[in-house]
């Protein structure tokens, strides 16, 4: 499987090809490298993303190991728009099952960032983020991408970092 590994702001990260589709997105140095063309244009999207000129991925994707479920979930996760967060709830309804059912998809998406389950967060806070450097890293994602939180209940801190959220 070809593999072409790269510095970001979130240290190393390896992506994986199999059959002309991205398959995961992991942290740390893959031990080969094989630069194919669908590998050096994902890793240049990821780092225009970083750089903060890039906006939507263009790129095949064929998420690894995926139930019927999840890959339901991970194709509503790539509906959420830059700027925007979703709730487990929100996503619950959505593509059915529970908040629990959706988190469990979420934290086994095989390429973080490029399917963005950092745009899923608890009705009152954050949650959980299951990606190297945990919620710090989603932190960063969502404020890279001015994603603003604002609860819908009085007194529950959020972020407010950028613009607004359409509801």
């Amino acid at each position: 499987m070809p593999q072409l590994s790269f510095h970001s702001p979130l240290g190393a990260l390896t992506l994986s090809e199999e059959d002309g589709s991205l398959v995961a997105l992991d942290w740390g140095w893959a031990r080969d490298q094989d630069q194919t063309d669908l590998l050096r244009r994902a890793r240049d999207q990821l780092q225009d993303y970083f750089d903060g000129s890039r906006r939507p991925f263009s790129l095949p994707l064929n998420p690894a190991g995926g139930t019927p479920y999840r890959r339901r979930v991970w194709d509503a996760l790539q509906r959420i728009p830059l700027g925007q967060v979703r709730s487990y709830g929100d996503m619950a309804v959505a593509v059915g099952g529970s908040p629990r059912s959706i988190g469990g998809a979420v934290g086994f998406n095989p390429l973080p960032i490029l399917i963005p389950c950092h745009r899923v967060v608890a009705g009152t806070h954050l949650g959980g983020f299951s990606a190297e450097g945990g919620v710090a890293t989603k932190r960063w994602l969502l404020e890279l991408e001015e994603a603003a939180m604002l609860w819908d209940r009085p007194g529950v801190p959020g972020i407010v970092s950028g613009r607004e959220l359409a509801a």
